[in-house]
């Protein structure tokens, strides 16, 4: 969907009969402009809290590298309303399914489909509205693929630039 559509997916998504974990999950994706696999796998080890920063291990990451997320005011409501939610679970968003599990990778698609978003919205496509928007409003375009997660693909540059420019992010990711 356009960037313009929004705050409609956003009502949409608030007055959806879905469970509040599985709106907490989308309203994240949308917030960190992370896969769907990396929000639904999420532990909370991953989290500094302190530092406003979470760290995905190189394992979990397409590029085979950390990625290091500073996370913004809403991000860190989102964690707090969630934590109080996991019953001890090491997984932000738990399986609902087993004690041990996270989310399913298709938990999003399966609601956004249900709140009639299918053949226009993906959880992948929250990373475009997020590129878009930031896009439009004129933020750097080196920030947002860093953000992505993206790579320059310049094999040289990647190979000998790890910065992840994290407080030249900062105020990007809290807008």
């Amino acid at each position: 969907i356009p960037p313009e559509d929004l705050p409609r997916l956003m009502r949409d998504l608030y007055e959806a009969n879905i469970q509040l974990q599985t709106r907490l999950l989308i309203e994240f994706q949308l917030h960190t402009m992370t896969r769907p696999n990396e929000v639904a796998a999420a532990s909370w080890l991953e989290f500094d809290l302190k530092n406003h920063m979470w760290v995905i291990p190189a394992d979990r990451m397409k590029r085979n590298r950390d990625h290091t997320i500073p996370i913004s005011s809403e991000v860190n409501q989102i964690l707090t309303q969630l934590h109080s939610m996991c019953d001890g679970s090491n997984f932000v968003f738990p399986s609902s399914r087993s004690k041990t599990g996270h989310a399913n990778t298709q938990s999003a698609n399966m609601a956004l489909k249900r709140m009639g978003y299918q053949d226009r919205l993906t959880a992948h496509g929250l990373r475009s509205i997020a590129s878009t928007t930031l896009h439009d409003h004129g933020f750097p375009n080196e920030l947002i693929e860093i953000a992505l997660s993206h790579t320059s693909g310049n094999q040289t540059r990647d190979a000998y630039d790890r910065s992840q420019q994290i407080e030249r992010r900062r105020p990007m990711m809290q807008w």
